[in-house]
């Protein structure tokens, strides 16, 4: 079965100011190995979209049994909350469609890199109503995933200011701490497998550390795997100048904490 291209709207786009249309693409497991699904926001700093942290991420989650769905949410010079709307969006359009893809709508598991990983985060923790929701029968369905999968995530300010300077804009003062998980996580957020390298330069893995220790005091459970060396980026860390061996066995680890929270039959 081919990949499939879905509109998050069937009429107009709240908040749309020109340019990509925010859409969702659908890759299915030709061999399924449970009911669970990923739903992948690709890194970029805010400012674009990294294909080998999305569609390379959905084809190797395909490769162990998984459907996985692609969000080509918005970026700047769209900013807060557009890129939250999209991804909720996402989220729910699943769930509502679950028996049409085969998937269980309690094990939709969220997942995101650099920016796409602050995405995730903050689709698992921020709480609050926005501007754009409301608009059809699809809102009303719940948004929060069932688990977090965050690769080197932007987490705070200090962890990639830039990341919160493309979604915030002028308002950043303003909404900075509100759009920080490790400060808004609560015991209802979801849980988390997450990876960094130490030796990532661009995001801070120091923020990654005060996201962990968020979620232990919530007893909320999560995996952390570390790895020394590494730049900033790699995703699956196996192509080219990204191609870094041993920092590979992140996602055969994923694969098994997937297996412990049933998305992947054991």
């Amino acid at each position: 079965m081919e990949k499939q291209i879905i509109k998050l709207w069937e009429q107009d786009v709240p908040g749309y100011i020109g340019g990509e249309i925010p859409m969702l693409t659908y890759y299915p497991a030709e061999n399924k190995r449970g009911k669970g699904t990923v739903v992948i926001c690709p890194g970029g700093g805010y400012c674009k979209r990294a294909p080998h942290e999305g569609e390379g991420y959905a084809k190797y989650l395909n490769s162990i049994g998984l459907d996985a769905f692609v969000v080509d949410y918005r970026v700047h010079p769209n900013h807060f909350p557009y890129p939250l709307l999209d991804a909720r969006r996402a989220v729910r359009y699943v769930r509502k469609n679950a028996e049409i893809f085969g998937i269980d709508p309690s094990k939709i598991a969220i997942m995101g890199s650099s920016a796409g990983g602050h995405l995730a985060a903050l689709t698992s923790t921020y709480r609050n109503a926005i501007d754009g929701e409301g608009v059809d029968e699809l809102d009303s369905v719940d948004a929060t995933p069932n688990a977090q999968i965050l690769c080197y995530p932007v987490i705070d300010f200090g962890g990639h200011n830039g990341s919160f300077i493309h979604l915030l804009g002028d308002k950043l003062e303003e909404m900075r701490d509100s759009v920080t998980p490790s400060l808004i996580a609560d015991k209802d957020t979801p849980p988390a497998y997450i990876w960094h390298t130490a030796e990532d330069t661009c995001v801070n893995i120091l923020n990654t550390y005060d996201y962990v220790k968020a979620l232990k005091k919530l007893s909320v459970p999560v995996e952390l795997h570390v790895y020394p060396f590494g730049a900033h980026g790699l995703g699956l860390a196996n192509e080219g100048g990204r191609n870094v061996p041993h920092v590979q066995s992140w996602a055969p680890l994923m694969e098994q904490w997937l297996k412990l929270m049933g998305w992947i039959e054991a």
